[in-house]
C-alpha cells in the first residue's frame, strides 16, 4: 500500500501543476488574501502595539484608549484547500453513489459547485452575505475557525468544480467509485492524490496571503481588492458554466503528459493500478501502447453497458461483430477532458476522410465526474465539439473495464476479424496511427481506394524517423560489425562509431531466425533518431539499458515475448541507446516512435 500511496502523491502533484487547473488558480490565490471584514465598530489594531499585555483577545491599552482586538493570522489558503481536498476526495469516490441513491441529477453536484462560489463572490462584494455563509461555523469554539467559514465553503465548492486531468491514478479513483468498489487501497489512493494536489495549490494561497500582507496596495485597498475578487469568482462561475474555459485550456500545450507518464503509466505503477481491476481480457496486456506496427491484441471486447447511444438511427446500438469486414477505431473520451478536447478534431477528420473506404469510427464516452453522465449534456457537448459519429455513452465505465483503459483519450484500432490490432493512450501520434488505418483499409479490401492523407500528423519526426529492426538473420537491417554466424553462439565486438539507423553487438550472442540470445558479456548498441524505444524481450532476467553511456533503466523480462519500453523522451532526437541483457534473454524486434 505504501507504493501505491507514493503513486497517488506523486500523481496528484503533476496533476496540480498540469494546466487544467489553471481556472481556479486565480481564486485560490486571491482566495488566501482578502479575509472577512472587521464587524462594525471594531478598531484595527495598529501596526505595531508596543508591549501590550495581553487578557483573553483584547489588548491592554493604556486608559481612555479604545479595546483593540488582537490581530489574528490569517488561516484562509488552509480553509480554502481543506475543502477542496475534501468535497473532491469524498464526492469522487461517493459522489455517485449518493445521487443514484436520492435519485437526483447527475450533475446536481456541478451545480451546487457553482451555486457556491457565486455566493462566496457576493461575499466578498457585500459582508452581510459573508456573514451569513459564516454562521454555520460562528458554534465552533476553535479561536477564528468561525472566521474562516467562507473559506472552507469555498474550497468545498471548488472541489466541486476540480477538473484536473485524467491520467491513470485518477482514471482507477473515478472507475471505483462509479462502480463502487470501494476498498482500503482506493481510500488511500484517493486520499494521497488528493493531497498531492493540494500541496502546490496552498503554495499558491499562501503566496497570495503573503502578497495580500506585504503589499501596501493590498492593505490600503482592502476593500476594492475584495470587490475585485468577488466579481473574478462569479465571472468564472459562468465561464465554467458555459465552458468558455475550455478554449484557454485546449490552446495550452500539455506539459505535464511526458511526466505523468513516466510517474502514472511506469512498469511498478502499471502493476500497482492493475491490482484494482480483475483478470478479464487479459489478452489486450500483450501489446503495448503506441507501438508504430500492428500487432495482435486479442478480440476487441464488446460495447457492454451503455446507457445511451448518440448519433445513431433511433439511438440503437452498434453491435461490433456486425461490423465485420470494416475497420472499426474505438475512441475512449470524455467531453471535459481538454486532452480528449484537443484530440477530438484528429478523430473526425479520420472519419470524414475514410468512412467511405471502411472505417466505423465510435466514441465511448467514459465520464470522469458525475455531471458527465447527464445525456443531455454529452449531446450539447457533441455538437459543440463536432462529433457526429455514434458515441456510447458507457456511465458505468463498464466498457472502460473490458478493455482495460485506463488513460482519456484512448484509441483502439479493430480489424475487419474484429481483433484489436493497436491502441494509443493519450495525445500524440497522429500521423502513426492514421498509417495504421490505412493499412488496415488495405488489408480489409486490397481494391480500396484511399483518399490523400488527412494532415493531421505530429510535427515531430516522421519520416526520417529510424523504421522497425528485427533481430533476424535474415531480415535484419542496419547491422554492422563482425559478420553474423547462424544459429551458433559467436563473440561479437562493437566498432568504435555507430552511424544513426545502425545497430552493433558486442560480447556472445546466438544469431536466429525469429530472435538473438544473449550469452555471456552480451551487449547490443543501436543509434536511433526517434522519441521512443521499445523492444520485444522474452526469458527470465534484467536488462540493464542505457542511452549516450548513462544507465537511464533496468527492465525486468519476464515470460513470454512482450513488448517493452526502453525510452521514452519528450521529443524525438538522435542517440544512442544499448542494452546489456542477462544471458538467456531473447530479443526479437524494436520499434520506434
Amino acid at each position: 500500500m505504501l507504493t501505491l500511496i507514493l503513486i497517488g502523491l506523486l500523481g496528484g502533484l503533476i496533476t496540480a501543476v498540469s494546466p487544467c487547473i489553471l481556472p481556479v488558480l486565480p481564486v485560490v490565490f486571491l482566495a488566501g488574501g482578502p479575509g472577512s471584514e472587521a464587524p462594525p465598530g471594531t478598531v484595527a489594531p495598529p501596526d505595531r502595539p508596543r508591549a501590550p499585555r495581553r487578557e483573553g483577545d483584547v489588548l491592554l491599552t493604556p486608559p481612555g484608549t479604545p479595546p483593540v482586538h488582537k490581530a489574528q493570522r490569517n488561516r484562509r489558503p488552509y480553509a480554502v484547500v481543506a475543502g477542496l481536498v475534501i468535497s473532491f476526495s469524498f464526492f469522487t469516490l461517493l459522489g455517485v453513489t449518493l445521487i443514484s441513491a436520492l435519485g437526483l441529477p447527475q450533475d446536481i453536484l456541478r451545480y451546487v459547485g457553482l451555486t457556491l462560489l457565486i455566493l462566496i463572490g457576493l461575499g466578498l462584494i457585500f459582508p452581510p452575505v459573508e456573514r451569513l455563509l459564516e454562521k454555520p461555523f460562528a458554534r465552533i469554539p476553535q479561536r477564528q475557525v468561525n472566521k474562516e467559514g467562507s473559506a472552507f465553503v469555498l474550497g468545498l465548492g471548488l472541489g466541486l468544480l476540480y477538473v484536473p486531468c485524467a491520467g491513470p491514478v485518477l482514471a482507477a479513483i473515478t472507475v471505483a467509485g462509479a462502480r463502487g468498489e470501494i476498498s482500503a487501497d482506493i481510500v488511500a489512493l484517493t486520499l494521497s492524490f488528493a493531497v498531492g494536489t493540494a500541496v502546490p495549490l496552498l503554495v499558491f494561497a499562501l503566496a497570495g496571503r503573503r502578497v495580500a500582507e506585504r503589499v501596501s496596495a493590498f492593505r490600503t485597498r482592502a476593500r476594492k481588492l475584495r470587490i475585485a475578487a468577488g466579481t473574478l469568482m462569479i465571472v468564472l462561475a459562468f465561464a465554467l458554466a458555459f465552458n468558455v474555459t475550455d478554449a484557454i485550456q485546449r490552446a495550452l500545450p500539455d506539459y505535464t503528459s511526458a511526466a505523468q507518464r513516466k510517474i502514472e503509466d511506469s512498469d511498478t505503477a502499471r502493476q500497482q493500478l492493475s491490482g484494482l481491476y480483475d483478470d478479464s481480457n487479459k489478452e489486450l496486456s500483450r501489446c503495448a501502447d503506441g507501438v508504430d506496427e500492428l500487432r495482435s491484441c486479442g478480440t476487441a471486447p464488446a460495447i457492454e453497458g451503455i446507457a445511451t447511444w448518440l448519433n445513431t438511427p433511433g439511438g440503437r446500438p452498434v453491435d461490433l461483430k456486425a461490423l465485420r469486414g470494416k475497420v472499426v477505431l474505438i475512441d475512449f473520451w470524455t467531453y471535459s477532458c481538454i486532452n480528449c478536447q484537443r484530440s477530438l478534431p484528429h478523430v473526425e477528420a479520420w472519419n470524414r476522410a475514410y468512412k467511405d473506404s471502411g472505417l466505423e469510427v465510435i466514441g465511448v464516452h467514459s465520464p470522469e465526474f458525475a455531471f458527465e453522465k447527464d445525456a443531455g449534456n454529452v449531446t450539447d457537448q457533441a455538437r459543440k465539439l463536432g462529433v457526429d459519429y455514434p458515441v456510447a455513452l458507457d456511465n458505468k465505465l463498464t466498457t472502460w473495464n473490458n478493455y482495460r483503459n485506463r488513460f482519456w483519450p484512448a484509441k483502439y484500432l479493430i480489424d475487419a476479424d474484429g481483433t484489436v490490432r493497436h491502441f494509443k493512450f493519450g495525445e500524440g501520434d497522429y500521423a502513426q496511427t492514421e498509417d495504421l488505418i490505412r493499412t488496415l483499409l488495405k488489408q480489409a479490401d486490397p481494391a480500396v481506394n484511399l483518399p490523400p492523407r488527412t494532415g493531421q500528423g505530429d510535427t515531430e519526426l516522421t519520416d526520417d524517423r529510424t523504421p522497425e529492426t528485427y533481430l533476424s538473420n535474415l531480415r535484419i537491417r542496419g547491422y554492422i560489425g563482425n559478420p553474423l554466424v547462424d544459429d551458433k553462439a559467436t563473440t561479437y565486438r562493437l566498432p568504435a562509431r555507430i552511424p544513426v539507423n545502425r545497430l552493433a553487438l558486442d560480447g556472445t550472442w546466438t544469431a536466429g531466425y525469429d530472435f538473438f540470445t544473449a550469452g555471456p558479456g552480451a551487449r547490443l548498441a543501436f543509434t536511433y533518431m526517434a522519441k521512443n524505444v521499445n523492444l520485444v524481450l522474452a526469458g527470465e532476467g534484467p536488462v540493464t539499458v542505457l542511452v549516450n553511456g548513462q544507465v537511464t533503466r533496468t527492465v525486468r523480462v519476464h515470460g513470454t515475448p512482450t513488448l517493452y519500453r526502453l525510452v521514452d523522451d519528450d521529443t524525438a532526437r538522435q542517440a544512442t541507446v544499448e542494452i546489456r541483457p542477462a544471458a538467456g534473454i531473447e530479443a526479437y524486434a524494436f520499434t520506434f516512435g
